[in-house]
């Protein structure tokens, strides 16, 4: 009796249950045309758990969403736990074999689709045969005749620690990995994302952030806790964003430093009067130029950093009211650090190879490791790849960082040898064996170089075979045809590749070519 009586199991799915009761008729969701109360919003998602249970699907079975930032990916962020299932969000940008590989690593048995992507999932389809159930959304609109059809539906969690969504890396090491999210680690992440970006029940959210990284990095549960609006966005285009901020009252948005980039010098960028937009930004340090721009603009920028494996971002560069009394430049010095554990987080560590705490010294150089209730649960199927993540209950990030006496983790460098581009992850060795697959190809690796549009974008550096030829443009096709379009190479170089005396590539003497070949 005791136990029930001070012991409720949490799961983000709750914040639209008080939602619908402490703000029933007020806006939740604006998604061009349509809009919903949250009175409406919860029957929506109930109604989609039920169709989901009409269809078969049961506790523990895996339904994938296949959409850009609309209400019905929002929805089943709310649908596909209430019904006991476990959402996987899927990457537009991939191909249909690459989503054919992850439905089928994650089982899952319904694939909701958005009609724009209907030829991608009549290809999935036909990979993965009569197992997968597709629901078209849109158009000829089956998703809203099953739900008009269905009974409201919704299971209690009884563990917050059961799986509550799969989220597939980009793939550091070209295969992508299935990121275990539980109830517990989304309820309390999205309880930090509302407190650290100050939402409430007057903020207009901006979904410029794909709600399918990280589940929105907790956002589709944490603008609802706040009852907030949810502003959909389906195409990120900077004319639409740019209207959207002035006439749709929008308070907040997210979004990667290429984004603003491509928002803050638009020709339509103008502040708006009166009101200033909280932004939270990640993936990449804001440059001072930026800071500087979005400052004129109304925006006040924040600097969050976290991993798919810590339910986005784990680190926020906390501000003091004091440091606002610093020059721009230092302000912009100060913002590029990556930050201290978040209000749900454990206190991040910067280690040794040994697994001992560097110095807080601002210099000596570590790995960030993490553990709490925003870390994963581990990757879905690959024990191997959890131990060796966590070797000793502190999940190892991959990111090598320096600890400030202040206790503020600073970034330095990538332990591997990823590429991020406009947010998105490449690995290089994907990149590196499709160019290997072409006929003339002997060898390649392939390397970050600087774009001032997406950041990174990957450089390939390749050796022939002897008598054989191909150019750079051939190359370049051929990568975009047997990978997604965002991981193809920008460049190609032609050589004997530069090695030391183990025969081991020197990738840091291509990255230097990269920068060179870029800036002339």
């Amino acid at each position: 009796m005791t136990a029930s009586m001070s012991f409720e199991p949490l799961t983000p799915t709750a914040y639209l249950a008080r939602a619908s009761r402490v703000f029933a008729d007020r806006t939740a969701v604006i998604d061009d045309g349509v809009r919903y109360t949250y009175r409406e919003f919860l029957e929506r998602a109930q109604r989609l758990a039920g169709a989901l249970r009409a269809l078969g699907t049961r506790e523990g079975d895996r339904v994938a969403i296949l959409a850009p930032n609309t209400h019905v990916l929002l929805e089943a962020h709310y649908g596909v736990p209430f019904a006991g299932a476990v959402l996987v969000a899927l990457n537009p940008r991939l191909t249909p074999s690459d989503h054919a590989r992850i439905l089928a690593h994650a089982g899952a048995r319904v694939l909701i689709f958005d009609h724009e992507h209907e030829a991608a999932a009549a290809e999935i389809a036909r990979v993965m045969g009569a197992s997968l159930k597709l629901v078209r959304a849109g158009g000829a609109d089956e998703y809203e005749r099953l739900l008009t059809a269905a009974e409201p539906f919704s299971r209690a969690v009884q563990d917050e620690r059961a799986l509550l969504s799969i989220n597939y890396t980009s793939g550091t090491t070209g295969t992508p990995k299935g990121v275990m999210y539980h109830h517990r680690g989304a309820y309390l992440q999205a309880l930090a994302m509302a407190m650290h970006m100050q939402l409430d029940a007057s903020s207009v959210f901006l979904w410029t952030l794909p709600m399918f990284h990280c589940n929105g990095w907790c956002f589709t549960w944490a603008v609802t806790a706040a009852g907030a609006t949810h502003l959909c966005l389906r195409k990120l285009d900077p004319q639409i964003v740019w209207s959207y901020l002035k006439d749709a009252g929008v308070t907040h948005f997210n979004a990667a430093p290429t984004v603003l980039i491509m928002l803050a010098w638009h020709a339509g960028a103008a502040p708006s009067p009166g009101r200033r937009i909280r932004v939270a930004t990640g993936g990449a340090p804001p440059t001072p130029a930026l800071l500087a721009r979005m400052a004129e603009l109304g925006m006040d920028v924040t600097h969050l950093y976290g991993l798919t494996e810590t339910f986005g971002p784990a680190a926020v560069c906390q501000w003091h009211p004091e440091l606002s009394r610093l020059s721009n430049a230092e302000q912009a010095q100060f913002k590029a650090r990556q930050g201290v554990g978040n209000v749900v987080s454990q206190l991040l560590r910067v280690i040794d190879w040994r697994g001992a705490d560097v110095p807080a010294d601002g210099s000596t150089l570590g790995e960030i490791a993490l553990r709490g209730n925003n870390v994963m649960l581990g990757y879905y199927r690959d024990d191997e790849a959890t131990a060796a993540a966590a070797p000793d209950g502190w999940f190892r990030t991959g990111d090598l960082a320096v600890m400030h006496a202040d206790g503020y983790v600073e970034i330095k460098d990538r332990a591997k040898d990823i590429i991020i581009s406009g947010g998105e992850n490449i690995a290089s060795i994907e990149v590196e064996r499709a160019l290997s697959t072409h006929p003339s190809v002997l060898e390649a690796a392939v390397v970050a170089g600087p774009d001032a549009k997406w950041g990174e974008v990957p450089v390939a550096f390749v050796t022939l075979k002897p008598g054989m030829d191909a150019t750079e443009p051939e190359l370049i096709a051929y990568a975009r045809s047997v990978l997604a379009h965002f991981k193809a190479p920008k460049r190609v170089m032609f050589g004997e590749l530069p090695r030391n005396a183990t025969g081991k590539i020197q990738k840091f003497v291509l990255r230097d070519r990269a920068k060179s070949l870029i800036a002339g």
